[in-house]
C-alpha cells in the first residue's frame, strides 16, 4: 500500500490556487493516470485551462464553480464530482468568501498516452 498524504507533501502556488501534484510520491509513477489535488482560495479562480487529457474531478471541500467555454457555470459541491473531456476548457472558480474549494483530479490521454500519465500544466 502506497499512502500519498497531501498535508506533508510540497505544493505549488499560482494566484488563487494551490497545486500538490502525485508525482512526487513513491509508486505515483506506477499508476496508469496522473493526479493531484488543487485548491481554490475563498473568492478566487483558476486560471483558463485546457488541455489534451481526460480529467476527472472530485470535489472534498467547498462548492466548485465550473465554467465551461460557452461561460456556463454548473455549482458542484463536495461529494460530488465533474468529468471534462479532452480539450474541454475550463474555469474553476470559488465564490465563497471563507471556505476553500479542495479538488482531487485524476487526468489520462484519452487514446492511450505510452506512459499514460497526461500532460498537465495548472
Amino acid at each position: 500500500m502506497h499512502v500519498f498524504n497531501r498535508s506533508t507533501a510540497q505544493a505549488s502556488t499560482t494566484g488563487a490556487v494551490q497545486v500538490v501534484r502525485w508525482e512526487q510520491f513513491q509508486g505515483a509513477d506506477q499508476l496508469p493516470f496522473g493526479g493531484m489535488w488543487y485548491s481554490v482560495a475563498p473568492g478566487g479562480s483558476s486560471a483558463k485551462d485546457q488541455h489534451p487529457d481526460v480529467e476527472l474531478s472530485l470535489v472534498l471541500g467547498g462548492v466548485a464553480e465550473v465554467e465551461a467555454a460557452d461561460g456556463t457555470i454548473t455549482a458542484v459541491p463536495a461529494g460530488s464530482g465533474f468529468l471534462l473531456a479532452s480539450n474541454e476548457s475550463h474555469i474553476v472558480h470559488n465564490s465563497s468568501p471563507d471556505t476553500p474549494v479542495v479538488v482531487f483530479s485524476a487526468y489520462w490521454m484519452p487514446d492511450g498516452d505510452p506512459d499514460n500519465t497526461g500532460t498537465r500544466e495548472r
